[in-house]
């Protein structure tokens, strides 16, 4: 053979390799996916960390997130908008939904709990417990509204149960906001003495402090239930997400952020 041949015919081999190669990337590399979360207000910042982290892992799957509250969230998959998973701040949400029969059969499980707690602004003395919240110089108070917001419904089940909520909404002390993270933002700038939120939200803000922690048995527990939603354009993929949520990884994370995992 001669060296022109040679060349030739290693060029040719060389050449059925890369192509074969590059057959065999694109038969491997899966498709682009994107998966849509209707996620609890409270999980804004854990979720967002969580995303970064699956990407890594499952570098096709692109994680959309539309956090509100979950009385709104509910409504909208109701209402037919693209939602893959849901991740409620309360039961009664999840609750609704199931009977409506719009999740995927199996997937529901409750993964995290938290803690409700009242917040003041920094430096603010004025409240210690939550009675406290009748005083003269506690002039407003915020809340999420209980008909749509979790949080604002433990609110009124604690305050409720501690015989002052006819009191704080008679004398018009009440500020409803429309999720939690609107509540803390009140408080944090001083539009209100007090606000009721999550203990995972006043770990977030250097501008408030932790003025009282509810009294145990004041209200339901605060349980996040999560689940696949029926009409998931992926459910498989959605699964596979789900799944990372419940193991070490996503935990160390929602740990870290103050939820306890379950």
């Amino acid at each position: 053979m001669t060296r022109k041949r040679l060349l030739k015919y290693v060029g040719s081999i060389a050449l059925i390799a890369l192509l074969a190669m590059a057959v065999g990337g694109c038969a491997t590399e899966k498709e682009a996916v994107t998966l849509n979360l209707s996620v609890a207000a409270s999980l804004t910042d854990a979720m967002e960390e969580i995303a970064e982290l699956y990407k890594d892992e499952q570098a096709h799957v692109t994680i959309e997130y539309n956090f509100g509250s979950s009385g709104a969230l509910q409504q909208q998959i109701e209402q037919g908008a693209p939602t893959d998973i849901f991740m409620s701040a309360a039961a009664k949400q999840m609750n609704e939904l199931e009977e409506k029969e719009l999740l995927l059969e199996g997937t529901r499980v409750d993964l995290l709990q938290n803690e409700l707690v009242l917040v003041v602004p920094k430096g603010f003395t004025g409240v210690a417990e939550f009675t406290d919240l009748t005083k003269e110089e506690v002039k407003l108070i915020a809340i999420g509204d209980p008909e749509s917001v979790p949080a604002g419904k433990y609110a009124q089940e604690a305050f409720t149960e501690l015989g002052i909520w006819d009191e704080l909404e008679s004398g018009e002390k009440l500020m409803m906001a429309k999720d939690v993270r609107e509540v803390l933002a009140y408080v944090e700038t001083e539009a209100v003495q007090a606000g009721a939120v999550y203990r995972t939200d006043a770990q977030i803000s250097e501008k408030v402090d932790v003025a009282a922690v509810a009294p145990e048995g004041s209200h339901a527990p605060v349980i996040y239930p999560v689940a696949v939603i029926k009409d998931s354009a992926q459910p498989e993929e959605a699964q596979k997400l789900l799944e990372f949520l419940k193991g070490s990884k996503a935990k160390k994370v929602l740990e870290n952020y103050g939820f306890k995992v379950l």
